[in-house]
């Protein structure tokens, strides 16, 4: 016996019953870009983009590797340099080798405008910019240049003096080899010597341009016009169903026995789901073949100048995608360090509602958070990148792509198919997500990268 003179609240709830939750999962995100993205529906599993035909253009980038310590450029990727793309392999690792490592610090000029440009420079670490006098004698920077860059590709192979001037940004080092390296290779392969030939004669011809059109324009009287079609590329580029896919297993006794007041298939699927969501809008960013962070155009690559994302530098990136621009995406530390350069600079972005959420907005496009968006060397020191991109296939912009029907879908090119019941007793269900993505035109993105989210301001 006890002192109570009512229940207990303990022995009365063995006779309630109790209100509950479905499960929850705090994996869940937003998925921005899922969102985001216009989706093409895919019939025969295959999407081809045919576009008009562009001069050859590489990635921008000579990649390196550490060899006992000491960096060294990967002999393959010479072929970035046009006149280097059909050479033979011995022939690319004998100019690797070549290749000498230097360092230099914050503030160190590289190169002047106007010297003798003898020297070619590939960046492995760090960054600079490119300054110019314009017109009247202003200081200009033309570009920032960042781990994998090299200048000046053309003042070094025609010998000429280099356009502009090279300030490091940061401390670093780089690879650097003599003009009479090359000119050493051009007297003994016929091959080298006829493809720089060719690349000097070839004035005018940028890489990554699309070929022109012959039209004319402003004439009067009766001149002859020109005749011209518009070519195509040969082999446009095909984007097959990718997948993110599990099997689901849920015991026969569970959902007989357990199935309420919550149905404990549909609780599982509901959680399977959203993690092949996600999955689905990691790949969509980070994948190395169809990622949108991996196909960015070289041309349209900016590095961020002072390290920190600044108004500067996404107004950089309105300027490469400056038709139709959709929405930033990044990681939320680097648009919480965007916001802090706003603060120090009297500028705070403006909140923009989307997708039912208030986001902060540049110059109207919105900035959308994904924690999918990866670090280089760590999150917490590493640098991130800022993707702007233009949407829709009526814009030549980002499209997302899924089957148009699947079996057993459960949702937009997801399905769910029952497996059946094995001796143990066990259900299960094959879950599938079919999912790619294409960039229609080169110009529908950019990128701002190596971003740093560790810098923070005092403000008093």
């Amino acid at each position: 016996m006890n002192d109570r003179m009512s229940l207990g609240p303990d022995a009365a709830r063995q006779l309630a019953t109790t209100t509950k939750t479905s499960p929850q999962m705090r994996g869940i995100t937003p998925r921005y870009l899922l969102r985001a993205l216009p989706w093409v529906d895919v019939e025969s599993g295959v999407f081809r983009v045919n576009r008009r035909r562009t001069y050859v253009l590489g990635d921008d980038r000579i990649s390196t590797h550490t060899d006992n310590g000491s960096p060294r450029i990967i002999p393959g990727d010479l072929r970035e340099l046009p006149y280097l793309r059909e050479a033979d392999d011995a022939l690319l690792a004998e100019l690797a080798a070549a290749f000498t490592e230097v360092t230099f610090e914050s503030g160190q000029m590289l190169a002047q405008d106007g010297d003798a440009h003898d020297t070619l420079w590939v960046l492995v670490q760090g960054r600079a910019e490119k300054r110019a006098s314009g017109r009247y004698g202003e200081d200009a920077v033309l570009e920032v240049i960042g781990d994998g860059q090299f200048f000046d590709l053309d003042a070094w192979t025609r010998a000429e003096p280099m356009p502009y001037r090279v300030k490091a940004l940061t401390p670093g080092s780089a690879l650097c080899v003599e003009r009479s390296v090359l000119a050493g290779l051009c007297d003994r392969d016929a091959g080298v010597r006829g493809a720089l030939d060719a690349y000097l004669a070839a004035d005018g011809v940028m890489p990554g341009t699309e070929v022109p059109v012959d039209l004319k324009a402003g004439h009067d009287g009766e001149p002859d016009l020109p005749g011209t079609f518009v070519d195509y590329e040969d082999t446009p580029r095909e984007y097959h169903m990718t997948l993110a896919q599990t099997v689901l297993r849920v015991h026969t006794r569970v959902s007989d026995l357990y199935n309420g007041p919550i149905d404990q298939t549909r609780a599982q699927s509901n959680l399977t789901v959203h993690a092949l969501r996600e999955r689905q809008e990691a790949s969509l960013l980070n994948h190395p073949e169809f990622g949108l962070f991996h196909n960015v155009a070289p041309g349209q690559r900016v590095q961020a100048r002072t390290g920190s994302p600044t108004p500067d530098d996404l107004d950089e990136l309105l300027s490469r995608v400056w038709k139709h621009p959709g929405y930033f995406l990044a990681h939320p530390r680097a648009i919480a360090a965007f916001g802090r350069e706003c603060t120090r600079r009297g500028v705070p972005p403006v909140i923009d509602t989307r997708f039912g959420s208030p986001l902060l907005s540049w110059r109207g496009v919105p900035l959308l958070p994904s924690d999918k968006v990866r670090f280089s060397g760590g999150a917490g020191v590493g640098t991130t990148e800022i993707l702007l991109m233009r949407v829709g296939e009526a814009e030549q912009g980002v499209v997302g792509l899924r089957p148009a029907k699947v079996n057993d879908e459960v949702e937009p090119g997801l399905s769910m198919r029952n497996m059946g019941v094995d001796q143990k007793g066990i259900t299960s269900y094959l879950m599938t997500a079919y999912f790619n993505a294409a960039v229609l035109v080169e110009d529908a993105t950019a990128v701002l990268q190596n971003v740093e989210v560790s810098n923070y301001h005092d403000y008093s």
